[in-house]
């Protein structure tokens, strides 16, 4: 049925936006994934969403403890749209319930900070699945992920200033890391229904009023 639905929602896009989605879908990965906690700046959270469309990360992990995420849409320019975007503002440390959630996906959990046991973003293997954390702009990852990252990372940086912006810092990351993950042998590209369910999504997007296509098609063909 979803093949058959993309196929009829298709001619309510253009050509170019059509296969538009081919090619970002061949560049899409779940194989890295950023998780963000606490940030309260509008400008940083959207740009850091915005730079994981751009690098082809599919989700991004939102975790809430004591700040709530939003997005100023001027930033972040339709970026979310094209993302899954999971929040964890629930639990009672919220923090540790979106490292389980990982850790059980099988993703090793790397905390962006400086730390004695910390590698070169250069040296971070990408062999493995990873998911990368980013603190909040004040105070950088929380005692939590500190305590349960399974690996540390740093930007290296030659300068007076010992910090960069936290969007900043996730775009050198995921530049760094893509082009590595696009040179490796891992199998970071998304499989075919993952594909076919995020073209579903996407269509559904980039159409005005497409619960009303999407009804007539359903009881046209008579499914229910």
């Amino acid at each position: 049925m979803t093949k058959e639905l993309i196929t009829y929602l298709s001619q309510f896009v253009s050509e170019t936006r059509r296969a538009k989605f081919d090619t970002v879908l061949d560049y899409r990965t779940r194989h890295i994934t950023i998780a963000l906690e606490d940030l309260y700046q509008p400008h940083n959270a959207s740009a850091v969403l915005r730079s994981c469309d751009i690098f082809g990360i599919q989700d991004i992990h939102i975790v809430e403890n004591k700040n709530a995420y939003t997005v100023n849409k001027d930033i972040a320019l339709g970026a979310p749209k094209w993302l899954n975007l999971h929040r964890y503002r629930k639990a009672e440390n919220n923090s540790l319930d979106c490292i389980q959630k990982l850790k059980d996906q099988g993703y090793r959990i790397v905390a962006t900070t400086p730390h004695e046991k910390d590698c070169n973003l250069e040296d971070l293997s990408v062999d493995k699945p990873l998911a990368l954390f980013f603190g909040t702009e004040l105070t950088g990852i929380s005692d939590t992920v500190r305590e349960h990252a399974e690996e540390f990372v740093k930007i290296p940086m030659y300068g007076f200033t010992e910090s960069f912006n936290i969007s900043v810092s996730a775009a050198l990351c995921l530049h760094t890391l893509k082009e590595k993950l696009h040179k490796s042998t891992a199998n970071w590209h998304l499989n075919d229904s993952e594909k076919e369910q995020l073209l579903l999504q996407w269509l559904r997007n980039s159409i005005p009023r497409v619960e009303l296509i999407e009804k007539d098609y359903l009881e046209k063909n008579s499914i229910k």
